[in-house]
């Protein structure tokens, strides 16, 4: 049985009932086969190893999966409210959106609108790392997408996120 206090958050993970680890996986990616997958998939022996699948698992998913997933992903510059995991996730990982000044903030609000008209779906980009000022040339630059290349854009994007999410999650 494991011991809380001396075992690694993976240790936790690859031994927890399915149900936990499940729950904790969801707030990576609300996609329900996604945490199922990678319940199923344990132990895993590494880190890196688990946050290998879970980019796997990510890029298998059908469209309609990924937009169930997507139905947890606040819009980019949007006020993220809550203490879910997924919350607190998003809030960190749009942190640079802070320093965004009026202009690039405004039109990205105005892009997230453009996007969505376009697309009928939210716009997915994986926020850490990235300026306010590189999230919008992103945004701008992914309008002029097919819908095929779009959808191939949003999944790796889904995939991207996801690995940040599941590595945090099991990383002390």
């Amino acid at each position: 049985m494991p011991r809380p206090e001396t075992d690694s958050p993976l240790d936790r993970l690859n031994t927890e009932p399915a149900e936990r680890a499940e729950q904790a996986l969801r707030a990576c990616n609300a996609a329900p086969r996604f945490a199922a997958e990678l319940v199923a998939g344990r132990p895993y022996p590494s880190v890196d190893a688990l946050v290998e699948q879970a980019g796997r698992v990510s890029r298998s998913l059908s469209w309609a999966e990924v937009s169930e997933a997507l139905a947890g992903h606040p819009r980019i510059g949007a006020r993220v409210e809550g203490d879910s995991a997924e919350a607190v996730s998003s809030r960190a990982e749009q942190a640079a959106m802070g320093d965004a000044d009026a202009q690039v903030r405004a039109a990205i609000v105005a892009g997230n609108q453009a996007y969505e008209q376009r697309f009928d779906t939210v716009f997915l980009i994986r926020a850490a790392g990235r300026t306010p000022a590189e999230m919008l040339a992103e945004l701008e630059r992914r309008l002029s997408n097919s819908p095929e290349a779009e959808r191939a854009e949003v999944v790796e994007q889904l995939a991207q996120i996801t690995a940040l999410r599941v590595r945090g999650l099991v990383t002390p």
